[in-house]
């Protein structure tokens, strides 16, 4: 899409300077109409592509700045014809962001095609271009789509954008404002592999205005682009950061502000949103020796636990804590102590049993000494099990020995997963060893998180598992209070996802492999076939080296081949296997999120009848924020993965899917 949109551009300009013809970028505009007309179309199109259709309007709506003017001298009657087009399309499509660029072009055009932000270099070159041949060029025929999902995968919405500052901020014409957006995006896309690169071009842009506070509009609209950003988070967080080094008189405060209007609004945004821009803003303070005016607030502790600026300070200071150390991020809310009571309780495990007690000293002399799983499973069988269980002493005498450090984990799960498993065969003591792991490491969201991710990458717990605990009584009433339990399931979620992409790609290798053993077979099938006349007799055509230099080849791509096959057919078994797995998940998890939110709803119309609650999400019920706060992580889950959904929404629909799932 930014090769088409960037080509049309590029297009246009080439007609300023008189390279091509301005009647055949007007047919260029012309067939993009068309086709985005028939698309739109109940009758002759489908629909369904109206995002396809729209990025064909914007690619030509976001060529008139750069070459209206000379349009409208050229061939005013064409250009006109375009622009009656335009507004008859945007008069049949459902109406959302292209009216504001529409808005804003029908400005330039009453302004007589006028634009500061754009330079105009053919102008010095006027006399010398008035001799100038123009050329044709032709356009390619449209293909029409099917579904709106693959049309808007196709073709994302390069920009949503944020009103995040006052209109005075932002002050320009229109026009400049969408010419400044574009050449930012163009800058983040072309130079996202050198970020400092990157900033040092965004500030350099060649406007005749300050254009800060649209800088950090742009840059926040893609970072929090729905359903996801062009680029890894990170990029703008760095690119961010290079800016207020860049900028340090002015960027810096306009980042800040930026922070707070965002936090005014944290109850109307969306939950993936509200969990990108934390994760952002506790990298962005790691990186400033975690300085900010934490007293503008400290008024958030009167604020209910569920309010959405509550929960929000609370799971900053605890990213904070992940990236730096407790005590550190303690002192820097010198100048607000009462956040204290915010922070995560000091990082250490929780052991319930005394170093000195029998079993803990026997297992942990034994896993000293190195003896196998098996020896310990051993043990286990014939002396814990029938005297006192085993499944709590076990697990939290191996956490112990594992919870010095990740390295201390990984080890005692790669040597001892085989005892683990033992003791966890099905559904419900896997759910048992997730509340032992959550209960020892009840200080550390971080390592509950990572302890759990890593036994699911061992297979010692199913993600159905973790689907079950995470809807446990005593979890459900945390969904609004803390993004821990969803972070655990989105892990889990992605790693489930992470497999099947993995199938996938080794799946194609695997197949590609295939290809070339059967092209060596038919090449060298081609090469004993091929023959020539000699002394009126048939001989072999082919040199006898090549020959036997083609034989051995496809000797042994047949070997290979057939070790291929099997390893194709294993992993083609694995990935139905995946597919399964990930059915069973989704089902699991829309039963799980349609049973809580039906029971909990009715609960949220008795007691709205009883308060006026207000929009901001503040002063609303808790049991009204808490179907808010799961509803929105609904929606964002199912954002998420709407492509892995897809292929099982009939199931779903059929037996999941409350109309409230189908509006998220």
């Amino acid at each position: 899409c930014d090769k088409i949109r960037i080509l049309m551009r590029f297009v246009t300009v080439l007609m300023c300077s008189k390279v091509l013809q301005p009647g055949s970028v007007v047919v260029a505009f012309e067939t993009l109409l068309s086709s985005a007309a028939t698309t739109v179309d109940e009758e002759a199109g489908n629909p369904s592509w109206q995002a396809r259709a729209d990025f064909y309007i914007t690619c030509i709506l976001a060529c008139l700045p750069w070459g209206g003017a000379e349009l409208f001298e050229q061939v005013p009657e064409e250009i006109e014809r375009v622009m009656a087009a335009v507004e008859a399309y945007l008069r049949i499509r459902l109406k959302d962001f292209l009216e504001d660029l529409w808005d804003r072009i029908q400005v330039l055009s009453n302004n007589g095609w006028k634009v500061d932000s754009v330079l105009k270099p053919h102008l010095l070159f006027e006399a010398q271009l008035v001799d100038g041949k123009s050329h044709p060029i032709t356009c390619p025929e449209q293909p029409i789509g099917k579904q709106k999902h693959d049309a808007e995968l196709k073709y994302p919405r390069r920009l949503r954008r944020l009103n995040i500052f006052p209109a005075s901020k932002v002050e320009m014409q229109p026009i400049d404002r969408f010419v400044v957006e574009e050449y930012l995006l163009d800058v983040l896309l072309y130079l996202n592999g050198c970020r400092k690169e990157c900033a040092s071009y965004m500030v350099g842009l060649p406007v005749p205005f300050r254009y800060e506070y649209l800088m950090a509009e742009t840059i926040f609209s893609q970072l929090l682009l729905l359903p996801q950003p062009p680029f890894k988070p990170i990029y703008y967080t760095l690119v961010i950061i290079d800016l207020c080094k860049a900028l340090p008189g002015a960027f810096p405060a306009v980042v800040a502000g930026a922070v707070r209007s965002l936090f005014e609004k944290i109850a109307d945004l969306d939950m993936e949103c509200r969990t990108r821009l934390i994760l952002w803003f506790s990298h962005h303070l790691a990186n400033f020796q975690f300085i900010w005016p934490w007293e503008e607030w400290a008024y958030v502790l009167e604020l209910p636990k569920w309010a959405p600026q509550r929960v929000f300070v609370q799971e900053v200071l605890e990213r904070e804590v992940r990236l730096s150390y407790w005590d550190k991020i303690k002192q820097s809310i010198e100048n607000a102590p009462s956040l204290e009571e915010l922070l995560p309780p000091k990082v250490g495990p929780s052991f319930k049993y005394e170093e000195g007690r029998e079993l803990f000293t026997e297992l942990n002399g034994m896993v000293k000494g190195k003896k196998t799983a098996r020896e310990i499973i051993s043990w286990i069988e014939e002396s814990v099990i029938p005297l006192h269980g085993a499944l709590e002493v076990i697990i939290q005498t191996l956490l112990h020995i594992g919870s010095k450090s990740f390295t201390h984990l990984m080890t005692v799960l790669e040597r001892y997963g085989q005892v683990i498993a033992r003791l966890c065969p099905d559904l419900d003591k896997q759910v048992a060893l997730i509340d032992e792991v959550s209960s020892f490491w009840k200080n550390s969201a971080q390592m509950t998180a990572v302890a759990i991710d890593r036994m699911m990458g061992y297979r010692l717990i199913s993600n159905l598992a973790i689907v079950n605990w995470v809807f446990s009584p005593a979890n459900i009433e945390q969904f609004h209070t803390t993004d821990r339990l969803w972070e655990i399931l989105q892990n889990a979620v992605n790693k489930t996802y992470n497999r099947i992409s993995d199938l996938r790609k080794e799946i194609s290798s695997l197949e590609k492999s295939v290809v070339l053993a059967q092209k060596a077979k038919a090449e060298l099938d081609a090469a004993e076939s091929k023959l020539e006349i000699v002394d009126g007799e048939p001989v072999q055509a082919e040199k006898p080296v090549r020959l036997k230099r083609l034989k051995a080849f496809a000797d042994r791509a047949k070997e290979e081949e057939i070790s291929i096959q099997e390893s194709l057919e294993a992993k083609e078994a694995l990935l139905a296997r995946a597919h399964n797995e990930n059915e069973a998940l989704f089902v699991s998890l829309y039963k799980r999120l349609a049973d809580v939110i039906m029971e909990r709803l009715s609960h949220v119309s008795m007691d709205a009848e009883k308060e006026n609650s207000q929009s901001n999400g503040y002063n609303t019920g808790e049991q009204e924020q808490w179907c808010c706060t799961t509803l929105g992580y609904v929606k964002a889950f199912s954002r998420q993965y709407a492509s892995e959904i897809w292929p099982h929404i009939e199931k779903l629909d059929a037996e999941v899917f409350h109309p409230l799932f189908r509006k998220a």
